[in-house]
């Protein structure tokens, strides 16, 4: 393979990866795997959550996917950019917003301040019903947000 064969590849399943996630979010962590998720939205005081086994999931498939990239190479490449969305949504989701790990920086500008305005206002909903912004790195204009929540508020 070309080498820019694989960097679109690796390219393409982040950008894909955020589509996945977002999905995977709203309809299955927000919906029938509820039960893992909820501990993502209730207070603990513990380092881990329950919600830690989605990653722990998603990483098996992971390496399994690097395991058959031996057999065929854009599944190495494609095992990559997953690998690389994983970093990123790490980062920004778990150690920006959620300050996990030790992190303290909030953004006061840009884009992070953004991301982190979108997250918490998916966190201003109790429980899985009516929530918004369900991406990781593309994040909803905050005032759009609230007039989403404050219509769904006045049903």
């Amino acid at each position: 393979m070309a080498w820019y064969d694989k960097l679109a590849i690796v390219v393409g399943m982040v950008l894909f990866m955020e589509c996945f996630a977002w999905a995977t979010h709203k309809y299955v962590m927000h919906g029938w795997g509820w039960g893992w998720h909820r501990s993502h939205h209730e207070p603990h005081d513990s380092a881990f959550e329950k919600n830690d086994l989605y990653a722990v999931t998603f990483a098996v498939l992971v390496i399994a996917l690097f395991a058959l990239g031996v057999l065929w190479e854009p599944l190495w490449w494609a095992a990559l950019g997953i690998t690389v969305y994983g970093g990123i949504y790490a980062f920004v989701h778990d150690m920006l917003v959620h300050q996990r790990f030790g992190s303290r920086w909030v953004p006061r500008r840009g884009y992070a301040k953004r991301l982190l305005q979108a997250h918490r206002l998916h966190h201003a909903v109790k429980g899985k019903d009516g929530g918004v912004s369900f991406g990781f790195l593309f994040a909803p204009d905050p005032a759009r947000l609230k007039r989403q929540l404050a219509e769904r508020n006045e049903r």
